[in-house]
């Protein structure tokens, strides 16, 4: 079973109906008990990183949540979800992330080229590295959806962290795995049927059943 912690994201619903379409089994929880006894974790996240680390600090969630990615248990970010993993992030440079991996999420520059609008808001290609488990099975150079202005700069994935690129004005981290750690900056949720699949691929990676019948890059979330 995945546990998705509920803090008061917005995409929450979208979430669970991804889920739900895959028959995965999950819980939402927004008790530190259940994320302390997780088997697998996904924070999804969309607003504030401030406001994020305030809200799970105010649960008691941030330690076991440590706790629990250090010991090995399944975790997968999206958005804020995968920038919460970093030691600081620009947007609220005076509280701090979980820590899991060293570096800092910042803003995009506003000398950025005209036409790129911040926040980044729209369908990007992604540049996918090679044997990346989060994206096994995925056409090449798929296309998902983004709505945000803060990022991980492409050389903070250069550790072997890095599974997607993207490109908007400059290079960032659109996807992060490492061992038991994985993370989007996109919103799969929002990203049809590519999307779905990305999900259905951490589920199957965490030992889920994956139901759906016909589930996969063919059918729409």
């Amino acid at each position: 079973m995945i546990t998705v912690i509920d803090y008061g994201a917005g995409n929450l619903r979208s979430v669970e109906n991804a889920l739900r379409h895959l028959g995965v089994a999950y819980r939402i929880t927004s008790s530190a008990d259940d994320v302390a006894q997780a088997r697998a974790i996904l924070l999804p996240g969309v607003g504030h990183f401030g406001q994020m680390m305030r809200s799970l600090e105010q649960l008691k969630i941030v330690a076991p949540l440590r706790r629990a990615i250090r010991s090995g248990v399944p975790y997968f970010g999206i958005c804020l979800g995968m920038q919460a993993l970093f030691e600081r992030s620009d947007e609220a440079a005076s509280l701090e992330g979980l820590g899991i991996f060293p570096g800092s999420i910042r803003r995009f520059p506003d000398t950025l080229p005209r036409e790129l609008k911040i926040p980044h808001m729209g369908w990007n290609r992604l540049a996918v590295a090679p044997r990346s488990r989060l994206f096994a099975g995925i056409p090449a150079d798929p296309f998902v959806y983004f709505a945000h202005s803060y990022y991980l700069p492409a050389e903070e994935g250069g550790q072997g962290l890095a599974a997607a690129l993207c490109s908007y004005g400059l290079p960032f981290v659109a996807a992060l795995e490492r061992e038991n750690v994985f993370g989007v900056q996109f919103h799969p949720e929002k990203s049809g049927a590519i999307g779905v699949e990305v999900v259905a691929n951490f589920a199957r990676l965490c030992g889920e059943d994956v139901r759906a019948e016909g589930a996969g890059v063919g059918r729409a979330g």
